[in-house]
């Protein structure tokens, strides 16, 4: 087995960043904080005392990955759907803040903004809980995001499907925006959810988690074997280019139909919050690609930045300084970035 990017190639892809174009398409979601500290348990239940110090905002959900992308240095258009509410001001004013235009952004009227509170203590989440609707859009609402796809498929050179199963993504939008990204040649990534595994066929790359792969593929993913058969199934269950499996501690394994694999060992030093990790990856990867980056090399970046990110706490991102700092540290003390396998291309049939 060899490695299969070196220190200057990942620099070069990095530095190519400011130049890509992703479009993200999916669930908008504003991320509420509350920070505080415990002293005590409750008299009433027991449950911990927040003592609250301070409360911020971020951008969550697919709001999110075009956070990490902008903050990645990459160009970014971003479409999906908020509620006429003071959430929905806040986040179309986030992006705005960070110069990102908000002319695909669609107010969907008596439907709420999606939002996630999370209660923080010393650095831990004490509990979450969440305001949305997850019944599907209205079907005019889904035409106008296919309308603005269409209208700036040729400003970017790949896209994003984020679904965090709160409505936008469904079945009948994601074959619109294949389709329409074919015609363009242009490259669709995929964070997906369980539940909707089967509206991605043909999609360009699918991101599951070690859990969502499991789910998807029927295959309880122990072992080296499981993950490998768990690999193929979603290969041939979306008949798409590549599947990525996000694995937590065990990094990170590319399954591509050429039969290539590809494993890719963690880099997290410290993993403090998880949340947003998933966007992190998909965000970078998209970005990888739209550079001419390989899928290989595209997960060796993700792989980077994702390793940063669970060391921050809070839906995070990461800028190009910090991706270029872990790779210089990586190449300094010799870690082989990721590691390949092959195995016999299937046949057709197969596929």
């Amino acid at each position: 087995m060899k490695s299969i990017m070196t220190y200057r190639k990942g620099l070069d892809i990095v530095n190519k960043f400011k130049r890509a174009r992703v479009l993200v398409i999916g669930d908008l979601i504003m991320d509420h904080f509350v920070w505080g500290k415990v002293r005590r348990i409750s008299p009433e239940a027991p449950v911990p005392v927040v003592e609250v110090n301070s409360e911020s905002l971020m951008l969550g959900g697919a709001a999110n990955v075009v956070n990490n992308i902008h903050s990645l240095g990459g160009k970014v258009l971003v479409t999906g759907v908020i509620g006429r509410d003071e959430m929905g001001k806040n986040l179309v004013h986030e992006l705005r803040l960070k110069g990102i235009a908000t002319g695909g952004v669609f107010i969907e009227e008596k439907r709420p903004t999606s939002v996630k509170t999370r209660v923080i203590a010393h650095s831990q989440q004490v509990v979450r809980f969440d305001r949305e609707r997850k019944d599907k859009i209205h079907l005019d609402t889904m035409k106008t995001i296919v309308d603005y796809t269409k209208k700036k498929i040729n400003l970017v050179d790949s896209i994003v499907i984020s679904d965090y199963a709160k409505g936008v993504i469904s079945e009948e939008l994601v074959e619109e925006v294949v389709s329409i990204a074919r015609k363009k040649d242009k490259p669709v990534a995929v964070d997906p959810k369980v539940a909707h595994f089967d509206f991605y066929k043909s999609a360009t790359i699918v991101t599951p988690n070690n859990d969502e792969a499991s789910k998807a593929s029927g295959i309880d993913i122990e072992d080296d074997d499981s993950l490998l058969r768990a690999g193929e199934v979603l290969l041939n269950k979306l008949g798409c280019e590549a599947v990525l499996i996000t694995r937590g501690e065990h990094g990170m394994s590319l399954f591509e139909n050429n039969g290539g694999i590809t494993h890719i060992p963690t880099v997290a030093q410290e993993v403090y919050d998880v949340s947003g990790a998933g966007d992190t990856v998909i965000g970078a990867l998209a970005l990888a690609i739209a550079t001419g980056a390989n899928f290989k090399e595209a997960a060796v970046i993700s792989n980077f930045a994702a390793g940063i990110v669970v060391g921050k706490v809070g839906t995070a991102a990461v800028a190009p300084k910090e991706l270029k700092r872990a790779m210089e540290q990586a190449n300094r003390v010799g870690v082989k970035m990721a590691k390949t396998a092959t195995r016999s291309p299937r046949s057709k049939s197969e596929r």
